[in-house]
């Protein structure tokens, strides 16, 4: 009975897809939003290889930017992944969109891709329904 518990996470509430950043809006959810935090990207196939942004945290609410660009790396795959984090230096949270009824986010929210060189970036929904970012090398899919 009741609502279901949906353990701490940083709740997307905007993607914005634009001029070679990716813009990330949310909230903090279930863990105390005080203290210094950063957006963390972590590529899955190398989960060593870490990007690290400021996040700009009001309230529970935070906002954060990359630049497309710093995904580019000499060694990817034809496909790479890079999953996105929210982090205080204790509390590690998963970025997704959970507290909606919204279901089968990776079919529904499709982001246009951005190019930089041979690179296209583009923001999409995991099947859990988490954030992550995918590279493709090579023509536009």
């Amino acid at each position: 009975m009741g609502l279901q518990r949906v353990k701490p996470h940083a709740e997307i509430a905007e993607v914005w897809p634009r001029d070679g950043h990716i813009r990330l809006v949310g909230r903090i959810h279930g863990v105390p939003a005080d203290g210094t935090w950063q957006l963390v990207l972590t590529r899955r196939a190398h989960a060593d290889r870490r990007l690290r942004y400021a996040a700009d945290v009001k309230g529970d609410r935070f906002e954060s930017e990359l630049p497309v660009g710093d995904l580019a790396a000499t060694d990817y795959a034809p496909v790479e992944e890079w999953d996105v984090h929210l982090t205080d230096g204790e509390a590690e949270l998963r970025a997704g969109k959970h507290l909606d009824d919204v279901r089968g986010k990776k079919k529904i929210f499709v982001y246009p891709e951005q190019r930089i060189g041979d690179l296209g970036v583009r923001p999409y929904y995991t099947i859990k329904d988490n954030l992550s970012l995918e590279c493709r090398t090579g023509g536009s899919a």
